[in-house]
């Protein structure tokens, strides 16, 4: 499980930042080492409203989805990858964030 700040950061982050890049590379490595036997993926979720939250409507508007994510979210992604149909996928990062890392937000 890698996160959305390997690829951007807020101030004071920097070690939990440089753990999920690494995180992010050390996928890509082993699926490298380990296959073709053994698929090698990772998720980087977003925003997650795990514990039900009261959020404003701001708050689900930054992200393109209209909505900040939940844990459904992670796990629908997380049972793609375990089936037997995601056979060809290796080596890649989900980013699961409603498309905010897509988006520029600049706050008032």
């Amino acid at each position: 499980m890698a996160s959305t700040r390997a690829l951007q950061s807020e101030a004071n982050t920097e070690a939990y930042s440089a753990t999920k890049g690494g995180i992010v590379s050390l996928t890509h490595a082993l699926a490298v080492s380990l296959g073709p036997e053994i698929k090698v993926n990772c998720v980087s979720p977003g925003w997650i409203n795990a514990t039900n939250d009261i959020l404003s409507q701001s708050d689900h508007q930054q992200h393109i989805s209209g909505r900040v994510g939940n844990t459904d979210d992670i796990a629908e992604v997380i049972e793609l990858l375990i089936c037997t149909q995601s056979g060809f996928i290796t080596g890649q990062n989900f980013v699961i964030d409603g498309g905010m890392t897509k988006k520029m937000i600049y706050t008032e």
